[in-house]
């Protein structure tokens, strides 16, 4: 029953945080301080919970991206976004194959975790607070050089504590996308993005498993796709009306409260 609570508590904190700028990867290392499984199932825990999050996607923005419906005009805007979205996971494919391993051997761990969550408030404040053109308003008006681009950044996200959401929507905005824009595309990268990583991961585990561990994994998969369908769904009607201040003050409050654990050697 408490590895049941333990799925439903890390399903949620992955739901909440997989989308908003704030990086679950961080938030989950953090909580696995003090809430997780052993070594292994860990990791395949945090890969399926992360792939409830990414159906949440897949259905709350079905009609967007199908492109095979009746209307051939949206058809074809509809593959434009996903040949862009190609081009965009391109980089986090080549720099995550050569390094992944040695990122994740090197700096999984809550210092590396405080630090980016740190900088990455303080430069979301600072790209906040400047005064910016958005050029491009509406998705089909982004180029694939742009695309390209984002996708560069969000290679920054392999650093944990970065956030790839974060990543993305930060280098959407530099790069003239409104906010609706930068958020849209996000979640469109984030579909090939963390099912190639989900996959890359899986391949590495090969322990054969139980009913109950079959069973903590439903538990945290579907939690995470209801908690994430949520999160969504708040996020897109939050930005037409607001900034993303409110999520750099909290990145920059958890990373001085995760130093001030370290310090008091409360977490590892």
């Amino acid at each position: 029953m408490f590895d049941i609570i333990k799925a439903i508590i890390l399903g949620i904190v992955e739901g909440v945080t997989e989308f908003l700028p704030v990086s679950s990867t961080g938030h989950l290392i953090l909580v696995n301080q003090f809430i997780r499984f052993d070594e292994k199932f860990t990791m395949l825990f945090d890969i399926v919970i992360q792939l409830g999050a990414i159906l949440a996607v897949l259905i709350y923005f079905w009609q967007k991206l199908w492109p095979f419906g009746k209307d051939k005009e949206k058809n074809k805007l509809t593959r434009s976004i996903w040949y862009k979205t190609i081009i965009a996971v391109l980089p986090a494919v080549i720099i995550g194959g050569l390094f992944g391993d040695i990122i994740e051997a090197k700096l999984f761990n809550p210092l590396v975790v405080a630090g980016a969550l740190l900088i990455g408030g303080l430069i979301l404040l600072l790209v906040e607070n400047k005064k910016r053109f958005s050029k491009i308003s509406e998705l089909q008006n982004l180029t694939y050089s742009t695309a390209f681009f984002i996708g560069l950044i969000q290679c920054l996200a392999m650093i944990p504590g970065t956030s790839r959401s974060a990543a993305t929507i930060v280098g959407g905005l530099l790069l003239g996308a409104s906010r609706v824009v930068a958020v849209e595309f996000s979640f469109f990268l984030a579909i090939p993005t963390m099912i190639g990583a989900s996959l890359y991961s899986l391949l590495k585990y090969s322990t054969p498993l139980s009913s109950a561990e079959i069973i903590v994994l439903t538990v945290g998969f579907l939690v995470s796709l209801l908690t994430a369908f949520i999160v969504i769904r708040f996020l897109m009607n939050y930005i037409k009306r607001h900034d993303f201040k409110t999520f750099a003050y909290w990145r920059i409050i958890l990373a001085l409260a995760i130093f001030a654990l370290f310090l008091l050697k409360l977490i590892n």
